[in-house]
C-alpha cells in the first residue's frame, strides 16, 4: 500500500481522527506505527467487542500498524467489575483473548499486555505527574470512559482511573490511541498533557460504537455522548448479541430488535449490515417468498439502505437476514468453545460468575 491507501483504510476505522495531518505524517515517517486499545475484562463479550473489534484491528494491521491490547485488569477492579475479584477478572481476560483468536484476529501483529504486570515505578511516577497537573473537576469530566457520568458519586479509586489511562498511552510508547468514541475525553486529556510532561501527543482514532438492539433511550445526544447513549450494553442482555449466543438466541434478539420501517437514523439492525456484515461478505441474499417479491441480492450497503428507505425491504426481512449472517459469523467461535477443552473451561467459569456488574 502507498501512504494514501493506508490512510484511507485507517479512515474506515476512524469515525473521528485527531488529527488527520499528524496521521499522514506518521505514515510517511514510520513503517510500523504502534496503536493500542485497553479493555476491562468483565462479563461475556458481545459482537461490538468481538466481531467489530476484529474487523477494525485487522484493517489497521494491514497498513503495517502493530497493535497492543492493554488487558486492564486493575482498572476493572477499580471500576468494581466482577465485584473487584482479580482472579475472576483474570479468567474473563483470558476468555476474551480466546474469543478474539477464534474470530480471526491477526494474532501475528497483536500483543496482549496485562496492566498488572507492567505497572512499575516509572508508570506510577507518570500517573502522579498527570494527576498533579489536573484538577479533580477536570478528571471527573472523563468519567464516561468508565461507563459513568460526571455527576455520579465516584470512589477515590475511580478518580485515579483517567490519570492512569492517560498514562497507559505514554507508558506503552504508542503512536496511536485507537479506542471507541466513548473514550474520547481521556484521549484528549492525554493530548493536552503530553507536552507538559515531555511526551509526544498520541494520534487519536475513535471507532464507531455499535448500537444496542433496543430502541435508544436518548436520540437527541450528539457526538461522543450519542455514542455512549446508544451503544450496546452487557447490562441489558436483550440489546446485545454475545459471541457465544446460540442460533435461537440470535434469532430471538433480532426478531425483537428496534427497526423502524424506512428509517436509517437510530436503526441498530442497519448498523449491523454497515459495520459488520458488509465488512465480511461481498454480497448478501435476502430470502423472501415469491408472493412478497422473491429473493433480493445486494453487493453494497448503500444499495440496501436505499431500498430500505424506499420501503422495498421490510424490517422483518432485514432482521431475519441480519440474524442469519451474524449466526454464520459466530459458528467458528461457538465451535472453538465446544471443542477446545481449555477454552470451554474458561467459558464455563465466566458463565458461573454471579456478579453485580
Amino acid at each position: 500500500m502507498d501512504i494514501e491507501e493506508k490512510f484511507n483504510l485507517i479512515k474506515e476505522v476512524g469515525e473521528e481522527i485527531i488529527n488527520e495531518e499528524e496521521l499522514k505524517e506518521l505514515l510517511k515517517t514510520k513503517k510500523n506505527p504502534v496503536a493500542y486499545d485497553g479493555f476491562e475484562p468483565s462479563g461475556k463479550i458481545h459482537v461490538a467487542q468481538g466481531l467489530l473489534r476484529v474487523i477494525n484491528v485487522n484493517k489497521l494491521t494491514r497498513t503495517g500498524i502493530k497493535f497492543k491490547f492493554w488487558v486492564a485488569d486493575w482498572f476493572a477492579l477499580m471500576n468494581n467489575k466482577m465485584d473487584g475479584d482479580l482472579e475472576k477478572i483474570r479468567t474473563v481476560g483470558e476468555y476474551f483473548i480466546e474469543v478474539w483468536k477464534a474470530s480471526g484476529l491477526d494474532m501475528e501483529n497483536v500483543e496482549f499486555l496485562w496492566a498488572s504486570e507492567h505497572m512499575n515505578q516509572e508508570y506510577w511516577l507518570s500517573v502522579l505527574r498527570v494527576a498533579r497537573l489536573n484538577s479533580v473537576t477536570r478528571i471527573t469530566r472523563c468519567a464516561q470512559i468508565m461507563g459513568r457520568s460526571d455527576s455520579e458519586k465516584l470512589s477515590a479509586a475511580q478518580i485515579f482511573y483517567p490519570c492512569m489511562q492517560a498514562t497507559d498511552i505514554f507508558h506503552l510508547g504508542v503512536d496511536i490511541a485507537q479506542l471507541g468514541m466513548d473514550q474520547r475525553k481521556v484521549n484528549m486529556l492525554a493530548r493536552e498533557i503530553a507536552p507538559k510532561i515531555g511526551k509526544k501527543k498520541p494520534i487519536a482514532i475513535h471507532h464507531h460504537m455499535l448500537m444496542g438492539l433496543n430502541k435508544p433511550a436518548d436520540t437527541t445526544a450528539t457526538g461522543a455522548e450519542a455514542a455512549i447513549a446508544k451503544k450496546m450494553s452487557k447490562s441489558i442482555p436483550s440489546s446485545a448479541i454475545f459471541m457465544t449466543d446460540t442460533t435461537k438466541e440470535i434469532k430471538k434478539k433480532f426478531n425483537k430488535a428496534y427497526c423502524p420501517e424506512g428509517e436509517v437514523e437510530n436503526n441498530p439492525v442497519l448498523e449491523y449490515f454497515k459495520y459488520i456484515i458488509f465488512e465480511k461478505v461481498d454480497k448478501i441474499l435476502i430470502e423472501r417468498p415469491e408472493k412478497f417479491g422473491g429473493n433480493l441480492e445486494y453487493s453494497s450497503y448503500e444499495d440496501l439502505e436505499n431500498d430500505f428507505v424506499a420501503k422495498k425491504v421490510h424490517p422483518m426481512d432485514l432482521k431475519a437476514t441480519a440474524a442469519k449472517y451474524i449466526d454464520e459469523f459466530l459458528v467458528p467461535v461457538r465451535e472453538h468453545f465446544e471443542k477446545n477443552k481449555e477454552a470451554k473451561a474458561l467459558l464455563d467459569k465466566v458463565e458461573s460468575f454471579k456478579v453485580t456488574r
